[in-house]
């Protein structure tokens, strides 16, 4: 049994409860015992004084590629959640296209226990929409729902057909889950690897145009207000797909959507040199994408921050442009990324990003966690907002080093982690001789 820890004098943010102020956090039990100022230590206590840092609900994030069965080369279960803590995420969900795809009960099952086994993040398994993700045959949602199944989704795939999507949606509402979409038109999309713009022009390459994306988001929400089932549309990228969105949801339909950190923060720019570790799907697209991106963030239409951490081997993503796959690792950066440039920039104050990051994912997908209500599971973050350092891919907890953000200086990140309240990261710990 965990002995009980007292977090003592930190700012505690709890956007679940409007809660921002100094406070103690007491877990016992595996649970939050407490919350409020001069809390007594329990005998045999463990007290970690956190004064000058924020003490919050752990991070949840959405949408994480695990690559295990299939890529252990690349990323495992078990990396990818070491890598989560580290970010300060003590929930993720994890997508289906691994090899073999997760579209059973027993691919599902797989990972729960890949998870319990690694004893870290807590890992949320996504079903595949479709039998290998193949789009011909609806997968058994009831049965990988019942194995641990948070949501269904053919995410590195968009689901194409639009009868598919709808029977979909008419399915996971009998299971009060999401069906999350890659908001891609295959056809438009086609041979693409980036933006469809001047620099695309300027270097040559066949670009994905933001009208892709959004045919797709039209599409989708106008089947999620025909069923009236819930869409979560996963890693958004243009301006016109945040205007679609927020219609949608003016009409009351049941339309979530997550964005990324660098689709927040990072521009078609960022290919110049033909650099593959901006090579994403979704592409980075212009600065005015990025500006209403951040606005639609800000204002509550795309409700939570996904990383959409996809790793790859050095070998894959040193190859030309054109070859090299889509994707960048993104658990380790999520948090001081968006703290930085969107915190320290003035767009989100630290309550709103920690709700984007946190309160808002859980909510979503119906998940434990992103609370600090006293009776609630203790999955708690501890953030040193003031602490400056710089990315370095090779110190990575996950397998895979493919980050665009390598060598930038960045503040703030998690120096202690708890998952059920058991310590899971700590830097202190760490950093000690």
């Amino acid at each position: 049994m965990t002995p009980p820890l007292l977090l003592q004098g930190g700012r505690v943010i709890d956007p679940s409860r409007g809660l921002d102020q100094p406070a103690d956090v007491l877990v016992q039990d595996g649970k939050i015992a407490a919350v409020g100022a001069g809390l007594a230590a329990p005998a045999g206590a463990e007290v970690r004084n956190v004064a000058g840092k924020i003490v919050a609900p752990g991070l949840v994030d959405v949408h994480v590629h695990m690559r295990e069965p299939g890529n252990e080369d690349e990323e495992t279960v078990a990396s990818g959640a070491r890598a989560a803590v580290a970010g300060g995420f003590t929930a993720v969900c994890a997508m289906p296209n691994t090899d073999p795809v997760t579209d059973n009960q027993a691919a599902v099952g797989f990972i729960v226990r890949q998870s319990v086994r690694a004893g870290l993040a807590r890992v949320y398994p996504i079903g595949a929409v479709s039998v290998g993700q193949r789009g011909e045959k609806l997968a058994e949602f009831g049965e990988m729902v019942g194995a641990g199944a948070v949501a269904v989704s053919d995410d590195g795939r968009p689901v194409a057909s639009s009868h598919m999507m709808r029977t979909a949606l008419e399915y996971a509402r009998t299971f009060s889950i999401p069906v999350a979409d890659h908001c891609e038109d295959p056809m438009l999309a086609a041979g693409g690897v980036m933006h469809e713009g001047l620099v695309a022009s300027r270097l040559g390459l066949k670009g994905i145009p933001a009208a892709a994306e959004e045919i797709m988001v039209a599409r989708d929400c106008l089947l999620a207000d025909l069923t009236g089932g819930h869409v979560h549309l996963c890693h958004m990228s243009t301006r016109g797909s945040v205007e679609l969105i927020r219609r949608a949801k003016e009409r009351g339909i049941r339309v979530t959507a997550e964005v990324t950190p660098h689709h927040l923060t990072l521009t078609d720019h960022a290919c110049e040199g033909y650099d593959t570790h901006a090579k994403m799907n979704p592409p980075l697209r212009e600065a005015a994408d990025v500006a209403a991106l951040r606005a639609a963030l800000k204002a509550g239409v795309i409700d939570c921050i996904a990383s959409d951490h996809a790793p790859h081997s050095y070998d894959e993503k040193e190859a030309a442009f054109d070859d090299a796959p889509f994707g960048i690792v993104g658990l380790e950066t999520a948090f001081a990324v968006a703290h930085t440039e969107l915190v320290r920039g003035g767009v989100l104050t630290l309550p709103e990003l920690i709700a984007r990051m946190s309160t808002e994912p859980a909510k979503i997908f119906h998940l434990p966690g992103g609370t600090l209500a006293v009776g609630a599971p203790a999955d708690v973050v501890v953030l040193d907002p003031a602490a400056q350092w710089t990315v370095d891919a090779a110190a990575f907890r996950s397998k895979s080093r493919n980050t665009p953000f390598g060598g930038r200086v960045l503040s703030g990140r998690a120096v202690l982690t708890l998952v059920a309240g058991k310590t899971v990261h700590d830097v202190a710990a760490s950093a000690a001789p």
